[in-house]
């Protein structure tokens, strides 16, 4: 049955059931919403059709039935939905960008991609390239650019260095230069505004880099406090006491043939301030580490001594005497150190948290022995043998020694040819235990890697 509507005219179609207005059907088939060319704001509106023209004005309405009141149909006055009588008429309805290139979902979205990923995510378009290329998307990383990688060629054959402003946007501390030269490294200097005082951290890797090239380097790049020099066989030790400078902080040099005792005496009496030292050098014998003053020993809490096939324990005696706060040592590789060379790091380095013996083939169940006992705080121990040459002597029993050690949260045994199933089975012990490394060593059955998902579910297992 039709109600009635004002002067007694029929129900038009658009009147209000129980407070709701009911659209009328588009002619699109879309329904209420139309998507259209345009702007986005024209996008996804509702077609609200306006009020019926024979209708008085608001403020000379009739009042209310009392059955309009109970939830009865009632007229349409042009009033807002849910708003009083008093309230003025509606606007159009409320902008709102879609959702893809909504910033406010973009930043908390973007967070679960990766770094090669969010590459590719910024491409799309601008209004992503403009979220994602904030600094606080690629904190940590670091670019590396290979040499061919630095240049575009032109039409003319000429080349012309490849604009990098793209970094200075993200942020970049860093950089990772690999097959450079002295001259790629001048023009990176010159065409990379922030290269003076913006970069931090300078990785060179298979470079050509000389003396000369690394001088000019490290003069102009003012905020390099980070340096790494990796397969680098053109500058010599000259070149490290030419170009060091007390800014830098943390230093990695790995094979470089030119390197011997003479640049750990550049490295000790240039680098005062040095927190962080990673040596991988086949020629530096214990004379060497014997250079290292007390300024390092107030400083250096990092080193990092990577098959140093010289160094024999009189190398270690120089370390723990001349760097007694050292809280990480790495060892690996030094084939020469033995049992007695760990207990003079037992004994003397007490503050270690980080202690690296992979690689090496004379040590054996006593050397754990000693690190249970002194070394209380000792969290990280790695006792990796990738190759049976190399492999360390410990067996189960020196495994049992561990046991006491309640600090101790990552422990590696990865190759270790030596150790069976019984002996791995109780590690289960160490309860405060967070990764554990058997990689490749035979004692590490299926079973036994089902016992571990038992009795140690907050332990991060490798296979």
């Amino acid at each position: 049955m039709s109600s009635p509507g004002v002067d007694g005219d029929p129900k038009p179609p658009c009147l209000p059931r129980n407070g709701l207005v009911k659209l009328p059907g588009q002619s699109n088939s879309l329904g209420a919403a139309s998507i259209t060319k345009g702007t986005p704001a024209v996008k996804n509106r509702l077609c609200q059709p306006p009020p019926p023209p024979a209708l008085p004005p608001p403020s000379l309405a009739a009042p209310l039935p009392r059955a309009t009141l109970a939830g009865g149909p009632c007229p349409s006055v042009g009033l807002p939905l849910g708003g009083p009588a008093s309230s003025l008429a509606p606007g159009p309805p409320a902008e709102r960008l879609p959702l893809a290139i909504d910033e406010k979902i973009l930043n908390g979205l973007f967070w679960y991609f990766s770094a090669c990923e969010k590459c590719v995510l910024a491409q799309v378009c601008r209004a992503w390239r403009r979220v994602l290329y904030q600094p606080k998307f690629w904190a940590g990383l670091t670019p590396v650019l290979h040499a061919k990688e630095l240049y575009n060629v032109l039409p003319s054959g000429e080349k012309e260095f490849v604009n990098l402003q793209g970094f200075a946007t993200r942020g970049f501390e860093g950089f990772c230069l690999v097959g450079v030269s002295d001259l790629d490294i001048c023009e990176f200097i010159d065409n990379y505004a922030l290269s003076k005082k913006g970069v931090k951290a300078m990785s060179l890797k298979r470079s050509t880099i000389t003396d000369a090239g690394l001088e000019v380097m490290l003069e102009q790049m003012q905020g390099v406090v980070r340096l790494e020099l990796s397969g680098c066989n053109d500058f010599t030790e000259a070149g490290l006491w030419s170009s060091l400078s007390a800014r830098i902080t943390s230093l990695s040099v790995s094979d470089c043939i030119n390197v011997a005792d003479d640049a750990i005496a550049a490295i000790s009496q240039l680098l005062p301030n040095l927190a962080e030292l990673s040596l991988q050098a086949y020629h530096v014998t214990d004379t060497a580490l014997a250079y290292f003053t007390a300024r390092q020993g107030h400083s250096t809490h990092t080193l990092r001594l990577l098959s140093c096939w010289e160094i024999t324990n009189h190398g270690v005696v120089n370390v723990v005497h001349s760097l007694p706060n050292l809280t990480a040592l790495s060892l690996s590789g030094c084939s020469k150190v033995t049992d007695d060379g760990v207990e003079l790091v037992a004994e003397n380095l007490r503050k270690l948290r980080s202690l690296d013996l992979s690689w090496c083939p004379r040590i054996t169940d006593m050397a754990l022995e000693y690190v249970a006992c002194d070394l209380h705080r000792l969290e990280e121990l790695v006792l990796d043998s990738l190759y049976l040459r190399w492999c360390c002597q410990v067996q189960d029993f020196g495994l049992k020694h561990l046991l006491a050690m309640r600090s101790l949260r990552l422990l590696s045994l990865a190759g270790c040819p030596l150790l069976t199933t019984s002996g791995l089975s109780g590690l289960v012990q160490l309860q405060e235990l967070e990764e554990l490394e058997l990689t490749n060593c035979p004692g590490a059955t299926p079973e036994l890697f089902k016992y571990f998902s038992q009795h140690l579910p907050r332990c991060l297992v490798i296979e």
